[in-house]
């Protein structure tokens, strides 16, 4: 999979990318990520890329022209599966969506800043707008960043167990249940005795009665 991210910010993902898991698929050649500064490819003078509203108001907005500019230089080299724009009032990100979007090839995210982009680059170029949650950051940086871990987790022989991401909180709509490691004891407390038991048919199914009692009591909204 390739992930392009076009972004005024371009030093927000230095280490975003750089260390654990995204930074293993990257080296095993089985995602790559490239970073594009919105500036380079801008027409105006001094690098500018935004400007006032038309009909007043208070906030800046990102001009269509780099914008534009930027995404057809990449579409020359690559057929973009999506191209994706985070926003506040996107889609809500959640686990299906991650699942599918890590099928994908190619993948363009366009991170907004001050009050937004241009209405014409969503209606023209944008084919998927995403958010991570129901509140407003300074930028897109960080939204991209979790939108791709939360794919890059997924491909194939990225993490070293194939089944661990399977068996995570939201894959099947219940929350993950409760999990713990050695020492078996400590400070008196004490691992569950059945996962102990080395009885995998009573372990799962422990797990699955612990799985569905943290989503009613958390997130009963799932069921």
């Amino acid at each position: 999979m390739h992930i392009d991210i076009i972004t005024v910010v371009p030093q927000l993902f230095d280490g975003a990318f750089s260390h654990s898991i995204i930074k293993r698929a990257q080296d095993k050649s089985l995602l790559s990520v490239a970073i594009h500064d919105l500036r380079d490819y801008t027409p105006y003078k001094h690098k500018q890329v935004d400007d006032y509203q038309f009909g007043g108001g208070a906030g800046m907005v990102m001009m269509p022209e780099p914008l534009s500019m930027a995404i057809e230089k990449l579409q020359e080299s690559r057929t973009y599966d999506e191209i994706i724009y985070l926003t506040p009032d996107g889609k809500t990100l959640n686990q299906s969506m991650a699942n599918q979007l890590s099928l994908k090839g190619d993948l363009l995210m366009i991170c907004g800043h001050y009050k937004g982009i241009d209405e014409r680059i969503r209606q023209h170029f944008v084919t998927m707008e995403i958010s991570i949650g129901d509140y407003v950051l300074s930028g897109g940086e960080l939204a991209a960043a979790v939108l791709t871990d939360a794919i890059g987790r997924l491909i194939p022989g990225v993490l070293s167990d194939s089944t661990s991401a399977l068996t995570d909180s939201f894959q099947d709509n219940l929350l993950a249940p409760p999990v713990y490691t050695r020492p078996a004891e400590f400070r008196g407390w004490k691992v569950p005795d059945v996962l102990q038991s080395g009885d995998h048919r009573l372990i799962d199914n422990w797990r699955a009665e612990q799985s569905l009692k943290r989503t009613k009591e958390r997130r009963p909204d799932l069921l």
